[in-house]
């Protein structure tokens, strides 16, 4: 077994940092399982597929042997939830736990962010006289000025 995979075991093992840091935690078959092929495919620099049930601890199973490893690492969700859920919530827990200071960034689709074009093309839009669409428009425009990602995740209700 190689140092990798000893160092994933021992976190996800009953006397594991997991285990310590959280009473609830539990060892699972299927967890582990995953965990170690995860590694032996970061090890191996393969590819891997991997089906698994609600429950199985899936999230951790791939994102412990990754951590573990030093090595980067693209996550690509398909919900913004889940994504959000990795970033805000699980990353920061596991490396914490883990003690490791590894350096995190989200990347999101262009959708996610205000477009300033668009924006300067609703001024224009032929419902820009009406009355709801000018309070809609001064709103984005008002945040606009103060946000400093664009990030529509990130929006405040301006009055």
């Amino acid at each position: 077994m190689s140092r990798l995979a000893e160092q994933v075991a021992q976190a996800l093992s009953v006397d594991g940092p997991l285990a310590s840091h959280w009473p609830g935690f539990r060892p699972r078959t299927g967890q582990t399982d995953m965990a170690q092929a995860v590694t032996q495919a970061v090890q191996d620099g393969g590819s891997l597929v991997v089906e698994a049930g609600t429950g199985v601890g899936k999230t951790f199973a791939y994102l412990v042997p990754v951590l573990l490893s030093g090595q980067r690492a693209l996550i690509s969700t398909a919900t913004k939830a889940l994504q959000d859920q990795l970033f805000a919530r699980d990353l920061p827990r596991l490396t914490e736990v883990l003690n490791l200071p590894v350096s995190v960034a989200l990347l999101k689709g262009r959708s996610s962010y205000l477009c300033l074009h668009r924006m300067e093309q609703a001024r224009h839009h032929p419902h820009a006289g009406q009355a709801v669409w000018q309070r809609a428009l001064s709103r984005v425009e008002q945040w606009a000025q103060v946000t400093r990602t664009g990030d529509m995740a990130n929006k405040v209700e301006m009055k």
